[in-house]
């Protein structure tokens, strides 16, 4: 990792600490200063606290290898604030499953707290819709400039439309109020950032993937 890289990922690091910390008062006193009771390990709260923690950590990774692939400022400053807002919301994911008492892995297929467990395995590491696979991960790796830098657009809205739809399943489903805040957040911001990124492969003459 580069010297640079250690600087975002520990403030990134910071930021999902505090967070954290602010958020556990947050669901403490969710119902105006009594404290709520914990949702089961099935539920649809602690399914897409953990979904939603993995699918966000692919987004950090994408976008930290596309800011080292390309010099164009526009594109390095989306992934910084992809990464950045991802990263905090990771944390306050998995700071929900810590106060709640609950594992942050589960023996379920993802996706099941949206009834959506019995679909096919995803391969090659694509364990969520919208998520890369390995193989895309790595060849965005590969890639320089514009290369890269249409790349990773087109992985990153196909990775927000992912996110939007199991946020919008969290929305509908969570009971934890903060949580169903959050959800709603996502789903607004992603879809901002989709709108955002269509425009900026357009001026590339380039389509989404989907």
């Amino acid at each position: 990792m580069r010297r640079q890289h250690v600087g975002w990922a520990a403030g990134a690091a910071a930021a999902a600490l505090v967070a954290a910390g602010a958020i556990t008062y947050a669901v403490a006193e969710d119902s105006g200063g009594a404290v709520t009771k914990a949702p089961a390990a099935g539920s649809a709260d602690a399914g897409f606290a953990r979904d939603m923690a993995v699918h966000h950590q692919q987004a950090v990774e994408l976008s930290y290898i596309v800011r080292d692939r390309t010099k164009d400022e526009e594109v390095r400053r989306l992934a910084y604030d992809i990464a950045q807002t991802q990263a905090n919301q990771r944390g306050m994911l998995l700071g929900w499953l810590d106060l709640w008492g609950l594992p942050k892995v589960s023996a379920d297929p993802p996706m099941t707290w949206m009834g959506m467990g019995d679909l096919p395995a995803g391969e090659d590491g694509a364990l969520m819709p919208g998520m890369a696979t390995d193989s895309e991960v790595r060849k965005l790796g590969t890639l320089d400039g514009r290369q890269a830098e249409v790349f990773y657009l087109q992985l990153m809205t196909d990775h927000h439309k992912g996110g939007v739809h199991m946020a919008e399943g969290c929305a509908a489903a969570c009971t934890v109020g903060v949580e169903k805040r959050l959800a709603r957040g996502i789903v607004e911001a992603q879809r901002s950032e989709i709108e955002l990124m269509a425009g900026m492969l357009k001026e590339r003459g380039v389509q989404p993937r989907s």
